[in-house]
């Protein structure tokens, strides 16, 4: 197929001190040539049926919110990962439980940032379209911490950026001037809410992406909305009841590939290829979900049968214990505070789960005891080691 036709425009444009570069305004949406539906076809069909029994999950977990809870959490450390912090799951819980986490602040503040924005964009979706403002509003979130605050948090940028190099003039790509940006955001939006359009939710997924990130139109955190936008997008088409679709494990690990498609699209026009690359991600993202979701439901029944099993099951041991599955790491202040329970019967309760195995005290002090739900946690934070520097 030709694809040059899908091509964007280069513009000429001048930095300060005279040199000139070539930023990239890319073609409208959807690809014009269409696209090869009939080479994109059997992973659809794949990637429909794995996220098919990743929302039948959804329904036979014991409390779908739980679930959602820590993967989303799970989400914006790997999102973030991406991007260069060394903030792991653990650093999240220890920081939400005012405890100190094992890397910089920045770090740590920056993934929570991520949480209240992914939040925030899922609920203001079940009543407010998917739009520039609503973009504009999930990014101020986003971007609402000491590093971002000078990053014209919650604003599209009115100055050119660039991703690679020192300069625009030896940058691997070059976005839109600032003059084109509003022109390019406009098109952008009208893909969104086009019905004359009939492509498969999954297919606009991988298309808007790909679209946002070239436009890249905040001076930073292009990356993590990007990836925010493609769960928002199957919320709003109503291919899950519940957003349990996150790629960034997959895109993390794939992540000089996933870049390289970015690039590719770009330079070739070549929009099949990288959807081929999105679907097999869904495909592979949602059977490790619906299996991390299996093997939560195995554990927690495996847990009370365990404390049945021992003959001390009290109500406070399986209250302490429901709240331990919404946050797997939790200070004996919170329990105390969350369960409506003594001190001495959370500190008791917690002494009974720790002597049969299903919880680990971290900090062996003697005040201020930090617990988790060990093998819970384990679960969840499969893939969500920090990346080498």
């Amino acid at each position: 197929m030709q694809t040059k036709e899908r091509l964007g425009q280069y513009v000429k444009c001048s930095a300060v001190g005279g040199e000139h570069y070539s930023a990239y305004v890319p073609q409208k949406l959807p690809p014009n040539p269409p696209l090869n539906m009939e080479e994109l076809y059997p992973l659809l069909d794949q990637a429909s049926a794995a996220l098919g029994r990743l929302d039948g999950m959804s329904m036979v977990l014991p409390d779908p919110s739980l679930f959602l809870y820590m993967y989303v959490r799970k989400e914006a450390v790997l999102s973030s990962q991406i991007e260069g912090t060394q903030s792991s799951l653990s650093d999240l819980l220890l920081f939400e439980s005012d405890a100190v986490p094992g890397v910089p602040m920045g770090d740590v503040t920056e993934v929570s940032c991520y949480v209240a924005a992914m939040n925030d964009g899922l609920s203001r979706l079940k009543d407010f379209p998917l739009s520039l403002r609503l973009l504009r509003d999930i990014h101020a979130k986003l971007m609402n911490n000491s590093r971002g605050s000078h990053k014209r948090p919650g604003e599209f940028r009115t100055s050119q950026n660039w991703i690679g190099g020192s300069r625009p003039g030896n940058a691997r790509f070059v976005p839109p001037p600032p003059e084109r940006l509003m022109e390019t955001l406009d098109l952008f939006e009208k893909f969104l809410h086009d019905d004359s359009v009939k492509l498969p939710a999954l297919i606009k997924a991988a298309l808007v992406h790909v679209q946002f990130e070239t436009i890249h139109p905040f001076l930073d955190g292009n990356g993590r909305l990007g990836r925010l936008l493609i769960t928002f997008i199957l919320c709003v088409e109503g291919v899950l009841k519940e957003p349990l679709l996150y790629l960034s494990l997959y895109l993390k690990a794939n992540r000089q590939i996933y870049y390289d498609h970015l690039q590719s699209v770009r330079e070739t026009g070549d929009w099949e290829s990288w959807i081929k690359f999105f679907l097999t991600g869904v495909i592979e993202t949602a059977n490790q979900a619906t299996e991390t979701a299996q093997a939560v439901i195995k554990l927690f029944s495996k847990d009370q049968e365990t404390i049945s099993a021992s003959g001390k099951s009290t109500a406070a041991i399986r209250t302490i214990l429901a709240y331990l599955q919404r946050h797997p790491m939790a200070n004996t202040t919170a329990m105390k505070d969350a369960c409506g329970v003594s001190l001495p019967t959370v500190l008791r309760s917690l002494q009974t789960l720790e002597s049969i195995g299903i919880v680990h005290e971290t900090t062996g002090k003697e005040r201020h005891k930090l617990f988790i739900y060990k093998d819970y946690l384990a679960l969840l934070s499969q893939g969500t080691e920090p990346l080498s520097r």
